[in-house]
């Protein structure tokens, strides 16, 4: 088992620091799966930007109904509606998927379990214009030494 971790790579970095690395240079971008993450029993949903958002809207809806007519709760609803797909909802998307990122890459086993979830994915494009992607089916650890292979080899080349 000592084998495998020297293995690596040359330097003796573990896959999860040099995806780091490549996330910060922007040579491999992470995907979230983010209608999975934002459901409740995920670590990083919450509770108050899901349900109060649409229970202010309903709520204001029915109150302008009762009020004072139904047109005027439908505005209400309809306003409310346009406010959450472009203002709420971006937001909490965002919010998703930093969290997710950073919770993912605190640790293999937070990655891990994700992966194994299907709720990330991989993508690289290589200097030479090859795109690749890595999902739930491939081993994301293979996926990184590859593209620290592939993006280091010019550079070596070059050197």
């Amino acid at each position: 088992m000592s084998g495998e971790g020297s293995s690596d790579d040359e330097a003796g970095r573990l896959p999860l620091e040099m995806m780091r690395e490549l996330l910060d240079q922007r040579r491999l971008r992470l995907g979230v799966h983010i209608r999975k993450m934002n459901s409740p029993g995920s670590p990083v949903y919450r509770y108050g930007e899901n349900v109060w958002p649409a229970a202010l809207i309903l709520f204001g809806s029915f109150a302008a109904t009762a009020v004072v007519h139904f047109y005027l709760g439908a505005a209400v609803l309809a306003v409310g509606c346009w406010w959450w797909l472009t203002k709420v909802q971006p937001r909490v998307k965002d919010g998703v998927f930093d969290r997710t990122a950073a919770w993912a890459l605190q640790s293999d086993a937070h990655f891990d379990a994700l992966w194994a979830k299907g709720v990330l994915s991989l993508f690289a494009e290589l200097p030479d214009g090859r795109k690749f992607a890595a999902t739930r089916r491939d081993d994301w650890r293979s996926f990184v030494r590859m593209v620290v292979r592939e993006t280091s080899a010019p550079m070596q080349e070059a050197a």
